[in-house]
């Protein structure tokens, strides 16, 4: 079994202390502060700008990924990124920051995600610099995809049991009108 290592992303080159936080999403408990990390795994869902819609997914194993072959584009890639065509340019001309943690004070929050929390003042342990967005998400054969818009991608997914995370979809293009 592989070693267990935790990251956040950031677009912040010099973060030298992470302070806990009080979660904005409102079915979280609002009176303790959290340092969020996420796994390796799931760290090709946050290589994107930090406002970018995106809907990402990847399969845990191969009965999961031969269920759903046919939202992969080929049988070489187990995990995908999607976003939305107006964000080719900005995610091209991004560079991400990528803090690693001691991963002794985190607690998994939520296993499909990969997400980790801390209530604890975190320091981080390495730092990476991906000023590439897109070359680092081909180095980690993962699937890019340029969309129109998310939302038909995001209600499919949503009905898997693969992993999937639908981060930002407030700022998405509004979902198309039926016609």
């Amino acid at each position: 079994m592989d070693k267990l290592r935790l990251f956040h992303v950031s677009e912040e080159a010099h973060i030298e202390v992470f302070e806990p936080r009080i979660p904005v999403r409102k079915e979280l408990d609002q009176t303790k502060g959290l340092v969020w990390a996420i796994t390796e795994a799931c760290l090709p869902n946050f290589l994107t700008p930090r406002n970018c819609p995106r809907v990402a997914f990847h399969t845990t194993s191969n009965d999961q990924r031969q269920a759903y072959d046919h939202l992969f584009s080929t049988s070489k890639v187990n995990h995908v990124v999607a976003i939305e065509n107006k964000w080719f340019e900005t995610m091209k001309n991004t560079t991400l920051y990528v803090y690693e943690f001691d991963t002794s004070h985190f607690v998994l929050q939520d296993q499909s995600a990969g997400y980790y929390v801390s209530t604890r003042t975190e320091t981080p342990i390495a730092k990476y610099t991906y000023d590439n967005l897109f070359s680092a998400l081909f180095e980690r054969q993962v699937e890019v995809r340029l969309l129109p818009h998310l939302w038909d991608l995001a209600d499919t997914v949503k009905e898997t049991d693969m992993s999937w995370s639908l981060c930002r979809m407030g700022l998405a293009i509004p979902r198309p009108e039926v016609v």
